[in-house]
């Protein structure tokens, strides 16, 4: 678990094992979430880059007869 310390300006530096497992960039955009007393951050993806990320979801759920 990494820790981060606010500055006065309440800024935090993403520790660079984090940046690098996230593949966050200087400059890229994020979601701020405030969520269950906690903060989420959620990187904003292009749709381009979301292509394919639901490869081989599984898809067979059992639906009600009205929702085929």
């Amino acid at each position: 678990m990494e820790t981060v310390t606010i500055s006065p300006k309440f800024q935090i530096v993403i520790p660079r094992r984090v940046r690098k497992n996230l593949d966050i960039q200087a400059g890229q955009k994020m979601q701020v979430i405030q969520y269950d007393g906690r903060i989420e951050l959620i990187p904003i993806r292009s749709i381009r880059e979301m292509r394919g990320f639901l490869k081989g979801i599984d898809t067979t759920i059992e639906r009600e007869p009205d929702r085929l």
